[in-house]
């Protein structure tokens, strides 16, 4: 296989990943691009290798940089902007299992604590397993929380971070 096409096949790969992972195809695809690039680019030729408009390339850099996985950098003498990815991939996935616990876990354990206060009789056999369900739930979404909070802070612990440095 060819580089280019190794370099266009991780862009899609990635790009389906994303969108599995909750955030949209394009959005992906320019994190992709950025993260294989050996230099930074600017949004000319974000739109020219994703063949994307304008304004979907502005808004998934943005988007990016709002996700701390892509900086914005000028060059001298240049009045373009341009992109650089966040390359080390560690770093990359402690990003987006934070940025993911503030966006979408930490609203869900919010929402599921408000749905626990009932005003129907906690011993009525509907409400009991409605809150059994709730709780469980909960239960489940709060370990996520703390596995999240672990692999955050995975470096900042000595056992963690022999691990870490292990898989890298």
């Amino acid at each position: 296989m060819k580089l280019q096409e190794a370099k266009e096949q991780f862009t899609q790969l990635w790009g389906a990943l994303g969108s599995s992972w909750g955030i949209n195809r394009t959005m992906a695809q320019v994190h992709a691009l950025l993260l294989i690039s050996p230099e930074s680019l600017s949004t000319e030729d974000v739109m020219v290798k994703l063949s994307v408009s304008r304004g979907n390339a502005n808004m998934n850099l943005r988007e990016l940089m709002n996700w701390n996985l892509v900086y914005k950098e000028i060059k001298t003498g240049d009045r373009k902007e341009y992109f650089k990815a966040e390359k080390d991939i560690w770093e990359v996935t402690k990003r987006i299992a934070k940025e993911r616990k503030r966006r979408e876990i930490q609203p869900l354990i919010a929402s599921l604590n408000i749905l626990t206060d009932i005003d129907e009789d906690k011993r009525n056999s509907e409400a009991k397993e409605f809150l059994e369900m709730v709780n469980g739930i909960h239960t489940v979404v709060t370990k996520m929380d703390s596995a999240v909070d672990t692999l955050i802070k995975a470096e900042e612990h000595k056992f963690f971070g022999a691990i870490v440095k292990l898989l890298k």
